[in-house]
C-alpha cells in the first residue's frame, strides 16, 4: 500500500509544516492520544488537525466537551480556520457534549439523571458520530470523570476493567481504517485510569508548555508513532497565534 493510502494527510502544507513534521499524516486505523495539561494547546491542535484533514476531503467528527457550536466557530475564526464551508457541506460534523449539566448530544432528554450520566455507553451508541473517517474527542478525560460507572470501578482499583469496554469499542472502530483522536489532561484523572489508554495508543503525543518570562513555549513530544511515513521529530516546537493558528517553531530529529 502506498504511503498516501496508508496515511490521512493533515493538509495545509503551504500554511504550516505540521504535516511534514509528523511524517506526512496520521496512519489509518490508529488511535491517537494527545496528552497535556490545561493551556498546553490540546484544543487548538485538535482543531488544526480537524480543519486540515477537512481541507483534504477527509470526513471528520469533532466532539467537544467545552465548546458550543457558536463558540467553536468563533474559536476557529480566531485561529484563522474558516470552518463554515466544511460544516455546510458536512465534511465536518461538530457535536457539543455538555457533560456537567443536562441535555447534550450524548444524553436523552427524557431519561433520569443517573441514566443520562452513563456517558461512555451513550458515546458508543451515538452511531452518527462514528461514521466519519476521523473522530476527535476533546476532551476525553471530561467524559471519563463524569461517567459514574467508570468512576466507581476506578474507586475499586479496577481501572483496566473500567477501560476495557471502551478500548474494545475503539479497536473495532479503527479496524475499519478510521482514526480516533483523544485529548486528555492527565492532571484531572489518576495515572492508573489513563494508563490503559496510553498503552493502546498507536500514536502518543505529549504536549508540554513552559513559561519563560512573558513567553510561553509549547512543544509536542512524540512518545510513540506507529506506522509513520517519513521520519518524525521527537520534539516539535509550536505556537498558537491569533489569526494564524498553529505555527511550527522548531524541530529536533530523533
Amino acid at each position: 500500500m502506498s504511503q498516501q493510502k496508508r496515511l490521512y494527510s493533515l493538509g495545509l502544507d503551504e500554511r504550516d509544516r505540521l504535516n511534514n513534521e509528523l511524517g506526512g499524516g496520521v496512519p489509518r486505523g490508529s488511535i491517537v492520544l494527545m496528552e497535556g495539561e490545561y493551556g498546553a494547546g490540546k484544543s487548538a491542535l485538535s482543531q488544526r488537525l480537524a480543519f486540515g484533514m477537512g481541507q483534504e476531503d477527509i470526513s471528520v467528527t469533532l466532539l467537544s466537551t467545552e465548546l458550543t457550536v457558536s463558540g467553536f466557530i468563533d474559536q476557529m475564526h480566531s485561529l484563522g480556520y474558516g470552518i463554515e464551508e466544511q460544516l455546510l457541506d458536512e465534511r465536518l460534523l461538530f457535536l457539543h457534549a455538555d457533560v456537567d449539566t443536562g441535555g447534550n448530544a450524548l444524553r436523552g432528554g427524557n431519561k433520569d439523571n443517573a441514566d443520562r450520566r452513563k456517558l461512555l455507553k451513550r458515546l458508543m451508541e451515538a452511531d452518527e458520530m462514528w461514521e466519519a473517517d476521523v473522530i476527535v474527542i476533546d476532551t476525553f478525560d471530561a467524559i471519563l470523570r463524569n461517567d459514574p460507572n467508570f468512576e466507581a470501578l476506578v474507586r475499586q482499583n479496577d481501572e483496566r476493567q473500567a477501560a476495557l469496554e471502551i478500548i474494545s469499542f475503539f479497536r473495532d472502530i479503527v479496524t475499519q481504517g478510521k482514526v480516533i483522536i483523544l485529548t486528555v489532561d492527565p492532571s484531572t484523572v489518576d495515572e492508573e485510569a489513563i494508563g490503559p489508554f496510553r498503552s493502546i495508543a498507536d500514536v502518543f503525543l505529549e504536549l508540554q508548555m513552559v513559561e519563560v518570562g512573558n513567553d510561553v513555549r509549547r512543544s509536542v513530544q512524540v512518545r510513540r508513532f506507529a506506522g509513520m511515513g517519513e521520519q518524525v521529530g521527537d520534539s516539535i516546537g509550536y505556537s498558537v497565534r491569533s489569526g494564524t493558528g498553529i505555527v511550527i517553531e522548531s524541530r529536533s530529529v530523533a
